[in-house]
């Protein structure tokens, strides 16, 4: 049976994509700062701060061996908007936000690498948002903006090198999704969002490596 790895699996997007997975007989490993939050039937957790590279260290020596078809950087914040502007920028959060929105994605790519190699035609996902799109940029969230066209830029560099690898390495936006970050008015339940995810996974072929999808599959602009 294939094992995916999940990251920010206490809540929201992350926990969903860890239950859905489990629901359908995979071999879940997830991570998550508080590991009850991200507990379930079949689910085997890792407490992980993912900032903490000692922390990502002692994962993939625990980890070592384990082969992975599918790894999920799904852990990110987005700071106060108030500010995010040019005129305030709080930037000890913004710095904050580019450790665990670009630094930290890369780093655990880095680490589980061996894991993925193992797997025949792993994949790589990490997710991201539209916001980072330099094409449809708009005014606000600059911090965020910035740290998702950042990770967007990162991770097709590294799927230039996982492609020698046969590992395949994409970005994707879950869509306008009801959590903690989205809002009440957000257009997409997280149970809609992860099945419509899962599916242009399951779809994703080495041709499509470095590329930057919607929910649906759908190319979007960098």
């Amino acid at each position: 049976m294939a094992t995916v790895l999940v990251t920010g699996a206490g809540r929201g997007l992350g926990r969903e994509f860890a239950r859905q997975y489990a629901a359908d007989g995979w071999t879940v490993i997830a991570t998550a700062r508080q590991p009850e939050k991200a507990a379930g039937p079949g689910i085997e957790v890792h407490r992980l701060a993912v900032t903490d590279a000692a922390g990502v260290d002692a994962l993939a020596a625990r980890l070592r061996g384990r082969a992975i078809d599918l790894l999920i950087n799904n852990a990110g914040i987005n700071p106060p908007r108030d500010g995010q502007g040019v005129e305030s920028m709080d930037f000890a959060a913004w710095s904050e936000t580019m450790a665990v929105n670009v630094l930290a994605p890369f780093r655990l790519l880095q680490a589980v690498l061996p894991n993925l190699r193992a797997a025949k035609g792993a994949k790589a996902i990490t997710i991201t948002s539209r916001m980072g799109s330099l094409t449809e940029m708009s005014a606000g969230a600059i911090a965020y903006r910035v740290s998702k066209a950042a990770v967007n830029a990162a991770m097709k560099g590294a799927a230039l090198d996982a492609a020698t690898r046969g590992i395949i390495v994409a970005n994707y936006h879950p869509g306008w999704v009801k959590t903690d970050m989205g809002g009440p008015n957000a257009t997409l339940t997280i149970k809609d969002s992860i099945a419509s995810l899962r599916a242009a996974f399951a779809r994703l072929t080495p041709a499509d490596t470095g590329g930057f999808f919607d929910h649906d599959g759908s190319r979007i602009p960098w």
